[in-house]
């Protein structure tokens, strides 16, 4: 079967690179884990393997075909629900509510080989999926995002996320405000089929959750809306070139009580710093 190139797909081959995930993940027999992209199914093999459920997301209907045949009898015995949809499409938050399945709603693990594309979008879309309930508030109630993330992706996308060279971007910001992200290992093209231009990297994402916007967290009387600070991380990002102040329009003095230079730039800000600017801004 041919891979096709508008879906982005590289399958995974490297049983290494396949042993490392599974590691990474640190898989209990009760876990729940949702697959995006399952694609042949060499990854799928090790996760059912360690005993999970999994419920694998694929939108290639050839390889649906592929996938329910290789798994009849671990779909048969429930192991492995099977959807096939565009992940981006995808309300999971009413999937793991419908009575058809049976699935664990309190907690799952996500693992992806993600298609370089759409990297950012899955991120963003599983990291700050909203509450169960829409009339909750952004910092209380039950959450559906994932308790950790193991995702192959871009080398230079990983490395962006954990800001190894110390210069924060909004994607790595964005991350960083659910979870800890950590570089596991760099996996070179020709682990996969067909062999993509550049070498990818597992990323591991962990500890997820929304205690940044706590108001415990923060010492203050109020939470921080997850919209609110992410406006104001756009606004700061929205011209490189710009210092913060100039692309916030604050004053010097507030940036002053955060022990910040005037002529500092939204990228020399860690997530502790932003934590006191959007305090100050909104006070």
């Amino acid at each position: 079967m041919q891979a096709k190139k508008s879906l982005g797909q590289n399958w995974l081959k490297s049983s290494s690179a396949i042993k490392e995930i599974i590691k990474t993940a640190d898989l209990k027999s009760d876990d729940l884990v949702l697959e995006i992209g399952p694609g042949r199914g060499a990854l799928t093999e090790q996760i059912l393997a360690s005993g999970c459920r999994v419920v694998a997301v694929e939108k290639d209907h050839r390889l649906m075909e592929f996938l329910e045949t290789k798994f009849a009898s671990e779909i048969a015995e429930k192991k492995l629900v099977l959807i096939h949809d565009d992940i981006l499409n995808l309300d999971f938050n009413s999937f793991l509510n419908s009575t058809t399945y049976n699935l664990p709603t309190t907690n799952y693990k996500l693992i992806a080989n993600i298609p370089y594309y759409i990297t950012g979008q899955i991120i963003r879309k599983f990291l700050s999926e909203p509450a169960r309930n829409a009339s909750q508030s952004d910092a209380g109630g039950e959450k559906i995002q994932p308790s950790s993330m193991v995702l192959m992706l871009q080398k230079e996308v990983a490395k962006r996320i954990v800001a190894s060279d110390k210069k924060e971007s909004l994607l790595s910001l964005s991350v960083k405000v659910y979870g800890e992200p950590k570089y596991i290992k760099t996996i070179p093209a020709g682990a996969f089929e067909p062999k993509p231009k550049v070498d990818s990297a597992i990323l591991l994402i962990k500890n997820i959750s929304r205690n940044f916007f706590s108001s415990t967290k923060l010492g203050t009387s109020k939470d921080i809306s997850e919209d609110k600070f992410f406006e104001i991380i756009k606004t700061g990002f929205g011209q490189k070139r710009k210092q913060l102040k100039g692309n916030l329009g604050i004053s010097a003095e507030i940036l002053t009580a955060c022990n910040l230079s005037e002529k500092i730039r939204a990228e020399d800000l860690n997530l502790e710093n932003w934590r006191c600017l959007i305090d100050k801004i909104k006070n």
